[in-house]
This record gives structure tokens, sequence and C-alpha cells, in this order.
């Protein structure tokens, strides 16, 4: 795995902000009217400061994560070290509690942010210093809406942004109701452009095998997490009754999950989340898994760093498009024919717009 050169941290600053959506993104276990974020901001004494951010996906826990970067920070204050070296540190003081949930999350959010510094430091684009190119990735737009008259206007905004790939949010009610916006959507989005549908683990099994049956016929592109994440047999049983793809991974609590997925042949695709898979590292890790499975990767949220890293990963499909941190950046990832482009500023190239962040900043009490 490429290495980036030792760093020392000066301070950590986190800041928990809850962004509001201008349209909510509705999922088979409810709508998402805001994106709880932390930023985080990582000084070194290399006068750089890396920048990251990590997504708890509920308020209630924004304080308690925000709260933990810190800490973490505090314990790598005036230390020096590679990102993979300051890793090892963090790992080892979760050896007992365990490594996931926010524990991970914070974990991930500090590898980001060194990352994003030892990029930094070099005066190049993240892309560069993991030895790849900033080529255009391909992308595809997920569909905020679940209702088939709503989800079919989005695709055709989609599509007329030059996407040719889009996923639609299914599960909340039966399979008819599944079949409905689906159709809908293929009706807008015509039969070139491919179509996934995300059921956000909401099926048992039994459930998960009648559908995947009935959609063999509608042509998808794939079908993402029909069951709960951790049950690889589970999603292996559907993998192979079904004709159509099925894709997993946003859930990995690392790529030892992964490794567990991949040998129960749980999926047919693999959808890679910088944050859950331990950071920077963890991706190029997982990505490696990937390769040797001869299985397409594509990426979950974080679209900023995911483009680089996908730009890097031999299995590469395509980058999730979903602007959940755009409001609280100077400069969102864009997208252009539908393809995201990786910018030229160093590092991984966030940069906070502090009147927005002022706005959504949750105060400490």
């Amino acid at each position: 795995m490429i290495d980036a050169f030792a760093l020392t941290v000066r301070a950590v600053r986190a800041r928990a902000v809850d962004v509001a959506l201008a349209r909510p993104v509705e999922t088979s276990g409810g709508a998402m009217t805001t994106t709880p974020l932390v930023l985080i901001d990582l000084e070194t004494e290399e006068d750089v400061t890396g920048r990251s951010y990590v997504r708890c996906y509920t308020p209630l826990a924004l304080e308690p994560l925000a709260g933990l970067v810190t800490n973490l920070g505090t314990t790598l204050a005036g230390h020096s070290g590679t990102p993979a070296e300051f890793a090892g540190k963090l790992e080892r003081h979760f050896g007992l509690l365990g490594r996931q949930g926010l524990a991970a999350i914070a974990m991930a959010g500090i590898d980001m942010a060194l990352w994003d510094a030892c990029a930094a430091v070099t005066g190049v684009p993240l892309v560069t210093l993991l030895g790849g190119d900033a080529k255009p990735v391909p992308a595809y737009a997920t569909l905020r809406s679940m209702l088939p008259q709503a989800a079919a206007a989005e695709a055709e905004e989609a599509i007329a942004l030059g996407f040719t790939a889009v996923k639609l949010k299914v599960g909340g009610g039966d399979l008819q109701a599944d079949l409905q916006a689906i159709r809908a959507v293929r009706a807008a989005a015509g039969d070139t452009v491919k179509l996934m549908v995300d059921y956000n683990q909401s099926l048992s099994v039994p459930d998960a095998l009648v559908r995947a049956a009935a959609l063999d016929a509608e042509n998808l592109h794939w079908i993402e997490e029909p069951t709960r994440a951790d049950d690889y047999d589970g999603h292996a049983r559907i993998a192979a009754a079904a004709r159509t793809p099925i894709q997993l991974g946003e859930n990995w609590w690392g790529p030892h999950d992964m490794e567990k997925s991949l040998a129960a042949g749980a999926s047919d695709h693999v959808v890679l989340d910088a944050m859950k898979l331990g950071g920077i590292g963890g991706w190029l890790r997982a990505a490696a898994l990937a390769e040797a499975a001869g299985l397409p990767a594509s990426s979950h949220s974080f679209p900023e760093v995911s483009a680089h890293l996908l730009a890097v990963t031999p299995t590469a499909h395509l980058l999730e498009y979903l602007d959940h941190a755009a409001p609280i950046l100077v400069e969102p990832i864009r997208v252009e024919d539908g393809h995201a482009l990786i910018p030229s500023r160093p590092g991984t190239g966030l940069e906070w717009d502090e009147e927005a962040v002022a706005r959504y900043l949750v105060v400490h009490v």
C-alpha cells in the first residue's frame, strides 16, 4: 500500500453541523431532512491543515462524535508519524472496546485529514500522491424521492445534467410499489440509462428472494442491500438466486468485514465507504480485495474523497453522487457529462464555507 511521509500533529479541531437538505432523502427507513456532519481540521507543524468530514446519520450522535474526535486529536498532539503509523496508535486505544461505530468513524476522519495534509504539504492532489491521474470518474445520481412521479422527474433532471446512471430507493411498500416506481423512472430515463435500486436493508431474506425474482425482468444494473447488511449468508442466497447483480458494502466496518462478505459470496458488486472502511488506508486495502476478487467497486457518499480513491481503484465502477456536504463547501465537487471532476487543488480539495458552517453549527451545551 502507498504511504505518505511523516507529519507532526499540532492540534485537531472538530465542529458539529446539522446541514439542512433542500430536498429530503427518502429511504425505506424514513426520510432524512438534515445531514449531521462533523468537520475535522487537523493542524500540523508543517503549517498545513488537513480537512475531512464524517457523517453520523442522526443528530443524536453529533456531539458525542465531535467530542471523540477532539479527544483523539488530543492524544495525537505533538506526535509525528505517517497516516499508517497514526492509524496504528489509534487502533490500539480501541482494542478492547472494539473498532466499530463512533470509534471507527472518528479514527477514519482523522486518517482522511492526515492524508489530505500529506498531499497538501507536497502541493499535489491526493490522487497524485496515491500514484494515480486526476481523470474524470464515471458517476451516478442517487434520487431523493421514492414516489414514482417525483422520482421520474428527478431522473429527468439528472439525465439533463449528463448522468447516464441513476439509483432509486425502494422498499417503502410492497413489490407493486417497487415496480411502479422502477417503471416510472425507466420510462423517464430510457432504456440506455443504467438504473439501480437500493433497499437499505429493509427486507427479510425470503421477501428479498421473491422481489429479486420479480425484478430480474426490469433490466436493473444492481439491487443494493436487500437484507440486513451483516447477513452475508442471506445475501449470498439472494445473489445465487437472482440474475440481477447484488450490491453490498456500504456498511462494512473495515476490510475484515469485507473479507467475510467476499468469502460468503454475498454480492456480485461491492460499494466502498471511505469512512466505515477506515479512511484512506482502509479503502486502499479494500480496493486490493476487490481487485483480487474481480468485483466492480463503486463508492458510497463522500464524493470529494471518493473521486480521488476511485481513480486509483483497479476495478473502479461508479461514484455515487449525492451532495450531502455541498452546502458547507466553498467548492463542491463538479460533475460534467456524468463524470465527477477531481480538482487540481492540493489534497482532497475540501474547503469550508465558514458562513454556512456558522449557520448550521450545533451549539455545545
